[in-house]
């Protein structure tokens, strides 16, 4: 049985091709009859057909009428992205004393705080902020170390209206660094979270592109010794991979324990689970949620760790709320 996304998951029913031209014409050209089910598709291993039809959902669905990635950088799949920020409005609405939450709900009013999230490795398509701000007027924070990552992102912002007043793309200067930098005394955020590094070397990140190639029947010659899905070296890789990423963002947050309600980070390979909940463990992690996400015949998954009692019952989330 195959899997279906989030309930609030605007493309939980597949893609509107007809729809998402009128919105984004040039998607029109990389239109393609799947031979299987002789429905429209795209070839999805080509950069500048994603590019296309993530152009044509932020038009359509999400009000972005500019939106671009530098040549090398990872194109983001929105339906997987945004279910990430559904299953986090699930989390603040359930595990604390919040009144539900719903898409495109309006920025709060001066009366109620407005959620504020830190995006850690937003990376050039700073798709997480656009989501998150669009389906319910979040405010983030949008953290990267790549200069580029950061001046593309800026970019975006800029170019559509109601972005700049609640996303601000930040440099992080050390490379070393998660929240060390970013968190400043007196900030809260309810939510961080995080998109982190897969693998633990270049030659690892170009095996695994040559394994997507093959999956998508690819010749396997093609592209054997490039990143063809794209993506540049802190997208894809650190020194430990995913594991050690957050098992060091996981030692880092100890020291930010009143200052974020909710720590959240996705996890792709399963058997990291053990390591990161032992490394919660050693932290004292008060509450740990391990939220899974099933997208198709893909389950994804993300850790979610707090430091504040079990029994949530601060005012919006805020210790320092007045």
């Amino acid at each position: 049985m195959t899997a279906t996304f989030h309930h609030k998951n605007r493309h939980k029913n597949g893609y509107d091709f007809k729809r998402l031209c009128l919105a984004h014409p040039r998607l029109k050209s990389f239109i393609i009859q799947n031979k299987y089910t002789q429905q429209a598709t795209i070839d999805f291993s080509n950069n500048d057909a994603v590019i296309a039809l993530n152009c044509a959902l932020l038009k359509s669905d999400y009000e972005i009428s500019q939106w671009n990635i530098p040549l090398g950088y990872l194109c983001p799949p929105i339906p997987g992205r945004v279910d990430y920020i559904h299953y986090l409005a699930d989390l603040l609405e359930e595990k604390t004393k919040k009144p539900p939450l719903t898409p495109n709900q309006t920025i709060p009013t001066a009366s109620l705080k407005p959620i504020c999230v830190l995006d850690i490795g937003t990376g050039a398509s700073c798709i997480y902020p656009i989501l998150g701000q669009r389906e319910y007027g979040w405010h983030f924070i949008a953290t990267d170390i790549d200069p580029l990552a950061i001046q593309a992102a800026k970019k975006t912002i800029n170019a559509n209206e109601g972005l700049s007043a609640t996303i601000s793309p930040q440099l992080q200067k050390e490379a070393n660094n998660i929240f060390k930098g970013i968190i400043e005394p007196g900030d809260f955020y309810h939510l961080t979270m995080c998109n982190p590094p897969f693998h633990k070397s270049l030659k690892e990140a170009l095996q695994g592109n040559q394994r997507k190639w093959q999956n998508l029947n690819k010749n396997s010659n093609v592209g054997k010794n490039t990143l063809n899905f794209g993506g540049q070296k802190a997208e894809l890789w650190c020194d430990g991979g995913e594991l050690a990423f957050i098992q060091q963002m996981i030692k880092e947050s100890r020291s930010y324990q009143l200052q974020v309600l909710w720590f959240t980070c996705l996890v792709s390979q399963k058997d990291n689970l053990r390591a990161i909940k032992f490394a919660l463990k050693k932290v004292k992690a008060n509450q740990v949620e391990v939220i899974k996400m099933a997208q198709g015949h893909k389950i994804s998954r993300f850790v979610a760790w707090t430091f504040q009692p079990k029994k949530i019952a601060l005012i919006n989330g805020d210790p320092n709320y007045d």
